[in-house]
């Protein structure tokens, strides 16, 4: 079975969309995926399952809905996306350190979509001036690293923007996930 990650966008944020991790493992159990875990409360879900990505985003995302009375967008990476989107950082560490020494918090993030974002919205995205921040995209995932604050800048207004939905994770919730899904593997 492979592993696979499900990144639920806009959960247990701001008080808003609360779910319990553990709560929320246990159902995802009754689908039948196996070997569920989460990390951190906002819903980053590693679990096996052979099925094609459609039909787990729709199963989870109905659960969701019937079990916890949210409508809640599912977006899910394999254990090998994940890897790849990382040894494929399109920043060098040059740039990932000057951007950290005018940055207050984390600066690297991922963007995840559902689908490629359409020429049109990349030809719109690309007429904004962001200052010194900086974006790649790569297929359904945008890599953007931040010179000042993520809250402040307009990029991160604008990637929201590309697809719907997008859902963004840090660089450091990016590598532990991968950490786990290697742990995960190894554990068979």
């Amino acid at each position: 079975m492979a592993i696979q990650i499900a990144l639920l966008r806009g959960i247990n944020v701001g008080g808003k969309n609360k779910i319990k991790m553990a709560e929320l493992r246990e159902a995802l159990e009754t689908l039948g995926l196996s070997r569920v875990q989460t990390y951190i409360q906002s819903g980053n879900i590693l679990f096996e399952s052979d099925e094609d990505e459609p039909a787990l985003r729709g199963k989870i995302e109905a659960l969701i809905e019937s079990k916890f009375g949210l409508s809640i967008r599912v977006i899910i990476r394999t254990a090998d996306e994940l890897v790849a989107m990382a040894a494929n950082r399109p920043f060098s560490d040059e740039e990932v350190a000057a951007a950290e020494a005018s940055f207050e918090g984390e600066c690297l993030y991922i963007a995840m979509m559902l689908d490629t974002p359409q020429a049109s919205k990349i030809e719109k995205l690309e007429s904004y001036d962001f200052k010194e921040d900086r974006y790649v995209i790569a297929g359904r995932d945008v890599y953007l690293l931040f010179r000042q604050s993520v809250r402040d800048s307009k990029l991160s207004v604008q990637v929201d923007k590309l697809n719907a939905p997008v859902t963004v994770r840090n660089w450091n919730t990016l590598t532990k996930l991968i950490a786990m899904s290697q742990e995960m593997g190894n554990a068979n």
